[in-house]
């Protein structure tokens, strides 16, 4: 076919020369059964007659997945996004994309891009995170990342996917302007500057309706609001009719085609599907498949590729720092000094830590760094070293109390499929940490979990350190934090609640809901917003990370320092640039994250403040550098769900500079004026 054609003259030229049954075949996967080779998570046969390759589909948030060998386990998604790194993510995207390439992948089932509305939520691990701006930075990044290197990307899952409890009939009661502030953001960043090649609706019900027959999700935002060019598929079992999905904008049933194979194709010969709605079906894949290159790019790769490379082990290994947060450290007792006795206690520092979440997101590793491994190799002959998996908590503080330092390795597992029942470290973790602590107060914490934790024993011990779920280099990556090869510069992308009860969603209305019904009865105060309108005070806020080094925010200058009205800025490409100056103020290098909050007039009916902007910038001892950060019109508006148009009244809009939610010493104000 001519190449000089655009990807929809192609498509078209193609459509002419498919049958109703080469249409049908394209909108649906076939059984494992019928798979020609063992792998992957789904698959659409190619047509040799049409010479439209087959799609093959696999999941692996954190590498490729499926039961893959030979490929990289990198640290979860929201160690990535704790290292607020748009760089770092797209090269996170790359990575990925790469090994799915090399292995045969031309569709990559990720990212994950829901927002983290639920604290004990199963797949929190695969996220970015609570807060919309920040997701949508990320989930840009990373699909970019990916969709270089070949894979097409599929941003996941659509749209008010927040639970794993009851996943399968949750229905998601959300108002109009939250799902356009809060869940939404993330899509159309994924949309509209990540050019995302698909989108996979979720198993819920949003107001009633399967997302995957869902018109108000399907035709109404993504086509005519976001106006998406790409594919949706569903998530694996999420299809629920033939009639209904067709006629709201399913494309392609996964991973068979109960759905979308004879009955559909029945519907069609009936006229109960008109052929306008399948060829529309059927044009949104093959142009999407012709964007990307898929008909005109060979892979050389297949599933036995061996995807492998000391790059991508060294790069696994700066993400999982990068990615950790320094949460206490207390008369700084970190960075740990060479020599001495060390004690690691807990059985995730030994040889089997919790370094990936469980379901789709499974990598198979190629090797696992333990904690004690790196740590010891670290450290080197001229220390002592302690071990115990903290069995016997008696044993664990007779050990304890026998050395100089005492690390302990807690973790909090997370998987696909449940949510975690608490907040709790699972087990006699805790008690464990404050028998520790109790016989040595150099007690340092270091945290491998897939989300928040409530920390009773926080005052006892002396540091703590979130980890996250850090992948394949788990024990050289904490190694090199603990001993101050790698400055911590990584920031909390969620918050962490001071008790159970103090959380957004603590009611069983709000989750995991009543009747099969979740009320999202918080509305707009997602995250760190339910606990500023509160003014409840968290454990760690949203944005907190500590460093080995100090910095100095100063000179905060706001251009322009005033706009105009408009009831149109959903497309106004104007920003507001904040400039500032961020100096080291210690005696080593290291990094700070500059963040921006927005906190609009009252009457805006919005949260206290919002994150407009930020970045990541790395400094030298004494140091100082001009920091831009681009507010878009975008953060001085509201969603008015009476017009179904963004706005923003006339007033007084501050905006605060800082280092987290909870810590924004620098402000300044911009004015809003009158349209005339």
């Amino acid at each position: 076919m001519n190449k000089s054609l655009s990807a929809e003259q192609r498509a078209h030229r193609l459509l002419r020369a498919m049958t109703l049954h080469d249409k049908i075949a394209l909108v649906h996967g076939v059984r494992r059964k019928a798979y020609p080779f063992k792998g992957y998570a789904g698959y659409v046969p190619p047509n040799p007659r049409l010479r439209i390759p087959a799609l093959r589909l696999a999941d692996g948030r954190t590498g490729v997945g499926n039961g893959a060998k030979d490929v990289t386990l990198l640290p979860a998604p929201l160690a990535a996004a704790a290292s607020w790194d748009t760089a770092l993510m797209n090269a996170y995207g790359r990575v990925l994309g790469r090994e799915e390439w090399e292995k045969g992948t031309n569709v990559f089932l990720g990212p994950t891009i829901d927002i983290a509305r639920v604290p004990e939520w199963g797949r929190a691990f695969e996220t970015y995170g609570e807060d919309p701006y920040l997701n949508a930075q990320m989930a840009v990044a990373e699909i970019r990342g990916v969709q270089s290197q070949g894979p097409i990307a599929n941003a996941n899952m659509y749209l008010t996917m927040n639970q794993e409890t009851e996943r399968f009939r949750a229905n998601s009661v959300v108002d109009k302007r939250t799902l356009q502030e809060i869940y939404l953001p993330p899509f159309r960043a994924a949309i509209e500057r990540g050019d995302v090649g698909t989108i996979m609706c979720a198993y819920v019900q949003t107001n009633g309706a399967y997302s995957c027959q869902n018109p108000r999700l399907l035709q109404g935002f993504l086509r005519s609001e976001l106006a998406f060019q790409g594919w949706v598929l569903s998530d694996w079992g999420a299809t629920h009719s033939t009639l209904a999905a067709a006629r709201a904008g399913l494309d392609q049933e996964m991973p068979g085609g109960r759905y979308y194979g004879a009955p559909l194709e029945k519907a069609v010969e009936d006229g109960q599907v008109s052929m306008v709605v399948l060829n529309q079906h059927v044009l949104r894949i093959l142009v999407t498949m012709f964007r990307h290159g898929l008909f005109d790019r060979r892979q050389q790769g297949n599933w036995q590729t061996n995807a492998l490379s000391r790059s991508h082990d060294l790069f696994a290994r700066k993400v999982a720092a990068q990615g950790t947060v320094l949460l206490k450290n207390k008369d700084n007792i970190l960075p740990l000094s060479l020599g001495g006795s060390i004690a690691v206690v807990g059985a995730d520092g030994g040889a089997t830590p919790v370094v990936e979440g469980g379901g789709s997101s499974y990598v198979v590793p190629p090797y696992v760094v333990s904690p004690l491994e790196g740590i010891r190799r670290r450290a080197g002959k001229a220390t002592h070293f302690r071990y115990t998996d903290g069995s016997n908590l008696a044993q664990a503080a007779r050990i304890a109390g026998a050395v100089q330092t005492v690390i302990v390795f807690a973790d909090a597992p997370e998987s696909e499929g449940a949510d975690r029942p608490n907040l709790d470290l699972p087990g006699d973790q805790d008690q464990l940490i404050s028998a520790v602590a109790a016989a040595n107060p150099n007690t340092v914490v270091v945290l491998n979990t897939g989300g928040a934790v409530l920390m009773p024993w926080l005052r006892q011990v002396r540091a703590v350190v979130e980890a996250w779920y850090p992948g394949q280099e788990d024990g050289n990556a904490i190694a090199g934090v603990l001993f101050g090869d790698v400055d911590p510069s990584g920031k909390l992308p969620l918050t962490f609640p001071p008790t159970e009860a103090e959380v957004p969603t603590a009611t069983p209305q709000q989750w995991p809901g009543v009747n099969g019904r979740s009320i999202f009865s918080e509305k707009l105060e997602v995250g760190y917003r339910w606990y500023d309108a509160r003014h409840i005070r968290p454990l760690f806020p949203f944005g907190y990370g500590l460093s080995y080094t100090s910095f100095r925010l100063s000179h905060l200058r706001i251009i322009p320092n005033q706009l105009r009205s408009s009831s149109e800025w959903a497309s106004d490409p104007r920003s507001v640039v904040a400039r500032l100056d961020v100096t080291n103020t210690g005696h080593r290098a290291g990094a700070e994250v500059v963040q921006a909050y927005v906190a609009q007039p009252a009457a805006n009916g919005e949260p206290p403040r919002q994150l407009a902007a930020f970045a990541k910038v790395w400094l030298n001892p004494g140091e100082t550098r001009l920091v831009k950060l681009n507010l878009n019109c975008r953060a001085f508006s509201y969603y008015d769900a009476a017009t179904n148009h963004w706005i923003s009244p006339p007033g007084q809009y501050r905006i605060l500079i800082g280092t987290s939610s909870r810590d924004l010493p620098l402000e300044s104000e911009i004015l809003v004026e009158p349209r005339r």
